[in-house]
């Protein structure tokens, strides 16, 4: 889920710096890629997964 939230941002502070856009005075592209990274490296960290817990006979 991680990874699919970071392929969005990058995405969107791809366009946002093509185009030469901000979204407000926080939100740059700059902004973004920090935020995708974050989003990156908590995925591959391992949060937002679940392996399930299984009960009764294998």
């Amino acid at each position: 889920m991680f990874a699919k939230v970071a392929a969005v941002l990058f995405g969107l502070a791809l366009l946002l710096h093509l185009i030469g856009e901000t979204l407000g005075s926080f939100i740059t592209p700059t902004t973004l890629l920090y935020a995708g990274l974050l989003f990156v490296a908590l995925h591959l960290s391992g949060f937002g997964t679940w392996t399930g817990y299984r009960r009764g006979r294998r």
